[in-house]
């Protein structure tokens, strides 16, 4: 009569995860059969050939070394575009405060901005302001609706050009592919303060300003602007 109990290795073939943990759990394995490292054949991911462990080894180490590498240099490439940055925007922010003539500040921030960061089209308003500002062009033409979208925003708004009121600030409305617009108002950019104004900021270039772009910066403008823009108020 056959034996009804079959071998434990046929009802359990070992599988390649037994393997696995084997070796994982068995550190002396190579040492003790040091021969079957360089015996051991991989399949290279660069062709098709057989190479040994060890070279294949070498291979992923250098391809790690690679990778490290290109870390390395995104990391210097966005300190130096950061620090560039910086840079103008404290050449801007100084252009500002050392204006004594509260009346042309405006059109100044505006055209500063645009020379700084090569911003095509830059148009700023500016309500709420004191009487002797009151007749200035950057204190007119801001609809109720418009001056309720800004205190609306807490935080700039990037993206195409649907035709908003303030692109008409602009002057060349047509050429604004991608807008970024600041809120303006006393305090952070996200506080509950009722907004005193707006920039536009506009280029040609649909991808410029969208809204997937981190607005970090752009807030920081706008904080600095209104501080600047105070005296008008």
């Amino acid at each position: 009569m056959p034996n009804s109990t079959l071998p434990s290795a046929i009802n359990n073939p070992i599988t390649e995860d037994d393997i696995a943990n084997y070796l994982a759990n068995t550190p002396d394995f190579f040492e003790r059969h040091a021969e079957m490292l360089a015996a051991v054949q991989l399949t290279s991911p660069h062709s098709q050939r057989a190479v040994s462990l060890q070279e294949r080894q070498a291979n992923m180490l250098r391809e790690k070394i690679k990778m490290l590498e290109l870390r390395i240099m995104d990391m210097i490439r966005n300190v130096n575009e950061n620090m560039v940055l910086s840079d103008k925007l404290l050449r801007w922010a100084r252009t500002l405060f050392l204006n004594t003539d509260p009346a042309t500040l405006p059109e100044l921030m505006a055209d500063e901005l645009a020379d700084q960061f090569a911003v095509p089209q830059v148009g700023i308003k500016v309500w709420g302001v004191d009487a002797a500002y009151a007749g200035a062009a950057f204190a007119q033409g801001v609809s109720e609706d418009t001056k309720l979208f800004a205190s609306s925003l807490t935080e700039p708004f990037c993206g195409v050009n649907t035709g908003l009121e303030a692109t008409r600030w602009l002057a060349d409305p047509k050429a604004a592919a991608s807008l970024a617009i600041l809120p303006l108002r006393a305090g952070p950019v996200g506080s509950a303060a009722p907004a005193f104004g707006l920039l536009v900021l506009a280029s040609p270039d649909a991808q410029r300003f969208n809204s997937t772009m981190g607005t970090e910066f752009l807030a920081r403008i706008a904080e600095l602007a209104s501080a600047a823009l105070s005296p008008l108020r």
